[in-house]
């Protein structure tokens, strides 16, 4: 205890970083070892969660009573002087582990060294808690195990593959405890060393990494040899090639615990193993006939002629290397002489080295590469075997030679486009056809190339491709149009294929040409096309111009009075357009000065190119069949209008357009032409007639009535009343100016019909005449929506000499403005009225109310003592 005296500073300060509850922990049991070997004996401090290093002491003691100072990992006076040489020397030292672990260890172990080491925490605390101490026994055995190479009765250092070896090293112990013997089997290949096999002190077999398989099927046999040691006898490999060592460690037991008290080593031999020659051999090139059999020869070079089997396989490649995918075996020799094949296929074995290949009927599938692959095996222990060599023969470059189908194309356009939406038919025929086969059969493909003035290469495009199985597909550039009827491919003869466009455009000019192709049948019934032989291309060409079409008009009779018949004739001629048909469509324009509507074309009668004619907008049901329009020539057509009318006065046209045939019963706009006008005019000196409105009540109250006169008057010639009629309309403009269109009201004809178009308000219509030239429009029950400007329409209609009606151009009086205005004293009479009724019988009600609150729930009396009275009267006195 003197010792510890000069340390109360440090222990102070370490007391700040230690914890209570500490557990000093040092191996369980006693130890042993052997003399020259390393003791390591290990202490930890458990339940320690301080932030710095826990500090140890170790002693020792020969008889477990009395320690002396061993190490120290804090003070470097601690040892005894016996020991301080041996720490100097490094063969004493202290391995710190962790903060709360440290290792004693001991080099060179001695009978000295054999008694108890006590591991110790110094502590300042002021309660002891847990243990903080801890001792073990060391005990110190004599070299008593011995370990030799025994001689070796295995034939050599070199040995062929498959050759058993045998290795042996001898092992025993003189020790007076009671010790187990484990053994390791290491071989060394360059720097690195593999464990093979080992035996453990518990007498277990273990092989080592990569020999689990071998150990598994009796490679590795193990055997009884002498007294104690197994010797390893495998058979050889070119794996096992190296320096072999064995390793032998010395064990002894305690309550269940083992400690390996020293291991040994000796090196037993160096084994070379002997490659295994081996050769394969086929012939390079190999032609053969299809339908004929191929016979190949695989021939092996070896150097072993002792007990090893061969097992052959031949494959077959399209390539020339075999370790490519796609190659596949077509027959296996294997090592007990079994063969594994395909009906088509043989292998035999002709001599000891010579292996033959049959196949029979060969055909165009079977060209190729064949390989020859060898492998060279070995029997085992337990009816195993290991493959010693192997080797792949050359490739042998197989061609199947046939006699193919000789054949010609040719190329022919039995239909040729004039213009666009003409036919193409297309004929690709096949002749001077040599060596047919009924196996053989023949597919086309059809090919378009635009045409180019210049150099520049032009790319083919597929339009259809026929396969060896008939299907045809269909190439980008006519997928569509094939699927719409317009492209057809077809095969009329077994040697004649068509193609046929049924509407040519400008972009199927170009070149055309097809590949007919020969399909050999194989023997799984698949096809594999063989040849293909071009046709000369043809050139669809046809020279674009633009379709003229001119249309003249003219009147055979110029002159003519109003009740007569307008005859005009259209002639027709064209250029550049396909097997025309014509389409003929009357219009009608005004004269130049006709304001009542200007820019206007009228539509009346249209003819198609199926001659069928229709009334456009010819709509006076009085004269329905007073137009007509006949086709006299394929070119020329005739308009006549019958009974006309003054009203028919303007410019009459023509207009054509040609249609051209597609596709049988449809039809294709070609062009479009209009002629010439030609001019209707009437010169009369008739009646001239103006229209006017006039009201009395331009300004009325909402709900009375309003009148609207219209008055006709004629100037010029003097007409009978009877020779006159009119057709008059009402219109009116819902608006304070002229912005909005107009709504026709009412309308009187000239057989006195009336007709009154529906209203969305109360105010109601009637019209009437007043007289032969007097017109009156009523509005009853008038609205705010009836005010607006108010006009009248007139078509006059005057008899003629002849007895018919003229229809005279449409006038239209200047409009006139109404006003509807809102009567004030009607609109607040009754509002009045009942706001003052209802005001009367609210102020009743209030004072009603007001009468009895007061006479019932508010009354209170108030009486006055005397003394109050003088109190008040003594203030005022005051």
């Amino acid at each position: 205890m003197g010792r510890l005296a000069p340390r109360p500073l440090l222990l102070a300060l370490l007391s700040l970083a230690l914890c209570r509850g500490r557990v000093v922990r040092v191996p369980a049991g006693s130890l042993v070892r052997v003399v020259g070997t390393e003791l390591v004996i290990p202490c930890n401090v458990s339940d320690y969660d301080g932030p710095s290093e826990q500090n140890f002491d170790w002693s020792f003691s020969a008889s477990g009573s009395s320690f002396v100072e061993l190490a120290s990992t804090w003070e470097a006076g601690f040892p005894a002087q016996q020991y301080r040489e041996r720490l100097q020397r490094g063969d004493i030292l202290l391995r710190r582990t962790a903060n709360d672990a440290v290792e004693l260890h001991i080099k060179n172990v001695q009978h000295s060294d054999q008694g108890h080491y006590k591991c110790s925490t110094p502590s300042t605390d002021a309660t002891v808690q847990g243990n903080y101490e801890d001792t073990v026994q060391v005990k110190v055995l004599s070299d008593a195990l011995h370990v030799a190479a025994s001689p070796q009765p295995s034939p050599g250092p070199s040995l062929r593959e498959g050759e058993p070896f045998e290795l042996r090293c001898s092992a025993s112990t003189t020790s007076p405890l009671h010790t187990h013997l484990a053994l390791q089997w290491e071989v060394r290949r360059g720097p690195a060393r593999r464990s093979i096999l080992s035996l453990t002190h518990e007498g277990r077999f273990r092989p080592g990494p990569g020999y689990e398989q071998r150990y598994r099927g009796g490679d590795d046999a193990w055997t009884l040899w002498g007294a104690t040691v197994p010797p390893l006898r495998v058979p050889a490999l070119s794996s096992d090639q190296g320096s072999y060592r064995c390793i032998v460690s010395e064990w002894i037991g305690e309550q269940g615990n083992w400690q390996e008290i020293q291991e040994k080593a000796v090196d037993v031999a160096t084994v070379v193993i002997q490659p295994t020659v081996l050769r394969a051999a086929v012939a390079r090139n190999v032609s053969v006939a299809e339908g004929k059999d191929l016979g190949l020869a695989c021939n092996i070079t070896t150097d072993r002629a002792d007990d090893v089997r061969p097992e052959v396989t031949w494959s077959f490649s399209r390539t020339p290397d075999s370790l490519l995918p796609g190659s596949r075996v077509l027959a296996r020799l294997d090592r007990d002489s079994l063969v594994h094949s395909s009906p088509r296929v043989a292998l035999s074995h002709v001599d000891a080295r010579s292996y033959h290949l049959l196949v029979r009927d060969v055909s165009k599938e079977n060209a190729g590469y064949y390989f020859c692959h060898v492998a060279l095996w070995t029997p085992g222990h337990n009816r195993t075997w290991h493959k010693v060599a192997e080797a792949v023969s050359a490739p042998a470059a197989v061609t199947v030679t046939w006699l193919e189908p000789d054949y010609q194309v040719y190329l022919n356009a039995s239909k040729v486009p004039e213009f666009s939406d003409d036919l193409t038919e297309l004929e690709c025929g096949i002749v001077d056809v040599k060596n047919p086969e009924a196996s053989v059969r023949f597919t086309v493909s059809w090919y378009y190339r635009v045409n180019r003035r210049n150099d520049d290469v032009v790319t083919s495009e597929l339009l259809a491709v026929m396969n060896g199985d008939w299907t045809l597909k269909y190439g980008e550039r006519s997928k569509q149009r094939a699927r719409e009827g317009d492209f057809i491919f077809s095969k009329e003869h077994p040697d004649t294929f068509n193609f046929r466009i049924q509407r040519t455009t400008e972009e199927d000019r170009g070149n055309y040409y097809c590949v007919v192709s020969a399909w050999t049948k194989q023997r799984n019934n698949s096809w594999v096309k063989s040849k293909d032989v071009f046709s000369k291309p043809i050139n669809i060409f046809w020279a674009l111009e633009d379709s003229v079409l001119v249309v003249k008009a003219r009147q055979p009779k110029p002159f003519f009075a109003a009740g007569n018949t307008f005859e005009m004739t259209c002639k027709v001629s064209s250029k550049n357009i396909k097997s025309p048909r014509y389409s003929v469509l009357i219009t009608a324009e005004k004269p130049v000065g006709d304001l009542s509507s200007p820019n206007e074309t009228k539509y009346i009668i249209s003819l198609d190119q199926d001659s069928v004619v229709k009334l456009e907008n010819w709509t006076d049901a009085s004269r329905v069949d007073g137009v007509v329009l006949e086709k006299v020539q394929e070119d020329e057509f005739r308009y006549r209008m019958y009974q006309t009318q003054v009203s028919d006065a303007g410019l009459y046209r023509c207009v054509v357009t040609a249609w051209s045939p597609v596709r049988g019963s449809l039809w294709r706009e070609a062009a479009t032409s209009l002629s010439n006008p030609i001019e209707i005019d009437f010169q009369t000196s008739g009646p001239i007639f103006n229209a006017s409105v006039h009201s009395d009540t331009p300004s009325v109250i909402r709900g009375d009535l309003i009148k609207l006169f219209c008055i006709i008057t004629v100037e010029g010639a003097a007409l009978d009343p009877d020779d006159m009629a009119f057709d008059v309309s009402w219109f009116a403009v819902h608006s304070f100016g002229l912005d909005k269109a107009p709504v026709l009201l009412s309308s009187l004809d000239r057989k006195g019909i009336v007709n009154t178009a529906q209203r969305d308000w109360k105010s109601s219509l009637s019209l009437e005449r007043m007289s032969m030239l007097e017109f009156l429009l009523q509005v009853h029950g008038s609205e705010d929506q009836d005010f607006g400007n108010y006009y009248c329409s007139v078509t006059p209609w005057v008899k003629s000499p002849t007895g018919s009606w003229q229809k005279e151009a449409e006038i239209q009086s200047k409009p006139i403005f109404i006003t509807v205005k809102m009567d004030v004293l009607n609109a607040f009479k009754y509002p009045l009225l009942i706001g003052i009724g209802l005001s009367t019988v609210i102020g009743l009600l209030s004072c009603l109310i007001g009468y009895c609150s007061s006479h019932w729930c508010c009354k209170k009396e108030v009486q006055e003592t005397r003394r109050e009275r003088r109190r008040l009267m003594s203030m005022e006195m005051d």
